[in-house]
């Protein structure tokens, strides 16, 4: 009888495995919802787009982006983490997400058990350092030595996000007291820049770099550890600001946590095929995003280390929870 039941049981898995194959192996069968938790025109739903419809050709079915914004992106991914987990929903985020669990007192998900990362589709080296025109520095220590004396204004995309810890690490550092004024995306806090309600942001470059080339807006530095490959020219942070930088920011897809480890594979695989596609490359690579080629199992590690990080960063930024 004890033989008999473990011959059930191994039957029983392989069953399982055949279905999760067979169910890949037709996967997908209907269009496709990528949500975004973040506005459209930002960094984030740029690299969404551009990916997504190069997925929508080398799949066969539709890939729609739906943008669903606030709460630094958890409003996006909670309405994954509650979709069916057939991997015809899927969530595109930046690396905001991994300060949630920080910053959220009653956020109703576990992003490391309710979602299952997919594939990064890049790793961005650092931020701009954007200043209104208007602002009478050029350099980052004439803007250190300009907030010691007057009072400054940033903006970023809501509070706990990265680019709200990228300012007050720079705080920090910098000896200085820059005020925050939360927005509910990175275009909002870009339009408050070009017409002066702040004084300054930091801010990943898609939604901002043709801005910075127009004159629009004034780049005064880049906070990664490397120049930005668009504006060579433009100084580190850290040169002025020895010991400063941030690791920037990444774009990944997730599914619901219940999804089939094979539709997982299946769409990791699919996205690094699209990454290398020339019209995504190329926005990739203009947006200053290095390609990323980790496996499911790999990003869903590297998504764990970088969510462990978040939450040593806040602590280190001063950031409570609300």
């Amino acid at each position: 009888m004890r033989h008999l039941m473990q011959a059930i049981a191994a039957l029983a898995v392989a069953s399982g495995v055949s279905a999760a194959a067979a169910q890949a192996q037709h996967y997908p069968n209907r269009p496709i919802r990528v949500i975004v938790g973040f506005a459209a025109g930002s960094g984030p739903d740029i690299l969404a787009r551009a990916v997504s419809a190069q997925l929508g050709v080398d799949l066969g079915q539709s890939f729609f982006v739906e943008n669903r914004t606030g709460a630094n992106g958890t409003i996006g991914a909670k309405a994954v983490v509650d979709a069916a987990p057939d991997g015809h929903t899927l969530l595109y985020s930046s690396s905001a997400i991994t300060t949630t669990p920080y910053i959220y007192k009653n956020i109703s998900f576990d992003v490391l058990r309710d979602l299952a990362p997919i594939a990064t589709v890049g790793i961005l080296d650092g931020y701009l350092m954007l200043v209104n025109p208007s602002l009478p520095v050029h350099t980052v220590a004439e803007f250190i030595a300009h907030a010691k004396k007057n009072r400054v204004l940033y903006g970023s995309p809501g509070v706990g996000n990265l680019l709200h810890l990228t300012a007050e690490l720079f705080n920090v550092k910098a000896g200085i007291s820059m005020e925050h004024v939360p927005y509910k995306g990175a275009s909002e806090v870009v339009t408050a820049l070009l017409q002066g309600s702040i004084q300054v942001m930091f801010v990943t470059a898609p939604s901002s770099l043709p801005l910075v080339k127009e004159g629009k807006l004034r780049a005064i530095g880049h906070t990664g550890t490397k120049p930005f490959p668009e504006l060579p020219e433009l100084p580190l942070v850290s040169a002025a600001l020895p010991g400063f930088s941030t690791a920037g920011s990444w774009g990944m897809f997730f599914a619901p946590a219940k999804a089939s480890p094979a539709i997982v594979d299946k769409l990791n695989a699919a996205v690094q095929h699209a990454l290398k596609a020339p019209a995504v490359a190329d926005v990739v690579q203009r947006a200053g995003y290095e390609p990323d080629g980790r496996s499911a199992a790999q990003t869903a590690e590297f998504f764990r280390q970088e969510v462990v990080a978040a939450g040593e960063a806040v602590r280190a930024a001063g950031i409570q929870p609300n």
